[in-house]
């Protein structure tokens, strides 16, 4: 099969084209005919460090969406034909090739009416956004959301999964030339986080008050500055690193709750709930693609042979939206 592979830990660069023998699915697993594969930041990052599991040459990538061509013993639910979209493991060979395996109870099928390109966009950034929101903040209707990197792929989700539950005002941070895309995507402020101080915008937006909810997105630095945005009571998911300080950033009346997220976990976490939980997420978050409260957010399709030289401009961090490989 062909697939893109990395001999060793490094950037983008270092991926090259290759033919590699076709993998066959193991008990509880099954073998999918990538039809579409999206690029996420953790397919360069992880890259240049390269994972303690690798055996090289590895193929990288997450996202995969395809057709059931194989079923490991033990296996149930599918059969072959059966269309299908999973987040993968960072600790195996990945999406960027014309086969893949994942474990069954992982995968989604996918419903009639969605495309392969936009089932392949989402996982990653989409169920990551909607973990955030609905499992851990549990984001109600009237509630203000900061959403830092509106812009991005777990940003850009946030923004519309906010307004599909009722948001009563979306911030995000942007720089000027997103401001449209933003406010597009539902965001009713776009930050200028290189000319404007977020933190100190966020509490003049809402008259002191702060925001009910952040969805930090960046860095520890930011999630430490996101502390004095945070409204009494309010609720900060950091999926880039946490805070360091909590305990002094500010007056002990006003209490919040952190959650640190990394929705890959569940595949190292041993938990069946969990591994089966991001499958039924990817149901959920589906559900609401087809009925229009979420577009996938296709910003560009592009060839295997191009997946390196796409992740390259990814790493840059200036990707509008989410880029997809077909196969």
């Amino acid at each position: 099969m062909k697939a893109i592979v990395l001999d060793r830990p490094g950037t983008p660069d270092a991926m090259r084209l290759a033919e590699l023998p076709r993998p066959e699915p193991g008990p509880g697993e099954i073998r999918i005919r990538v039809r579409a594969a999206s690029l996420n930041p953790a397919d360069y990052k992880v890259a240049a460090g390269g994972h303690p599991n690798w055996t090289y040459p590895v193929v990288p990538g997450l996202d995969v969406a395809g057709v059931v061509d194989a079923v490991g013993e033990g296996v149930a639910r599918w059969r072959a034909g059966d269309r299908v979209v999973y987040h993968g493991d960072l600790a195996n060979p990945g999406a960027f090739a014309e086969y893949a395996i994942a474990k069954a109870r992982m995968a989604a099928a996918i419903p009639e009416g969605l495309s392969f390109e936009a089932a392949a966009a989402f996982p990653c950034a989409g169920l990551t956004a909607y973990q955030a929101l609905v499992r851990k903040m549990r984001f109600e209707e009237g509630q203000t959301i900061l959403v830092h990197a509106g812009a991005g792929g777990v940003g850009g989700y946030a923004i519309q999964l906010a307004r599909a539950l009722g948001a009563s005002r979306i911030l995000t941070s942007a720089s000027p030339g997103h401001s449209d895309y933003v406010r597009g995507l539902g965001a009713d402020v776009a930050i200028d986080y290189n000319t404007e101080d977020v933190p100190a915008r966020v509490l003049e937006l809402t008259n002191g008050r702060g925001a009910d909810c952040i969805l930090n997105t960046v860095n520890r630095a930011t999630a430490q500055a996101d502390l004095s945005a945070l409204a009494f009571g309010g609720q900060l998911v950091c999926i880039a690193g946490a805070p360091e300080t909590v305990a002094d950033f500010q007056p002990s009346w006003k209490s919040f709750t952190l959650h640190k997220l990394m929705l890959g976990g569940a595949h190292s976490s041993g938990d069946r709930a969990a591994e089966e939980d991001v499958a039924r997420m990817a149901d959920e978050f589906m559900g609401l693609m087809l009925e229009g409260k979420i577009d996938p957010m296709i910003g560009e399709i592009i060839g295997l042979e191009e997946i390196p030289a796409a992740l390259t401009r990814l790493a840059r961090r200036h990707v509008r939206g989410k880029i997809v490989a077909t196969l």
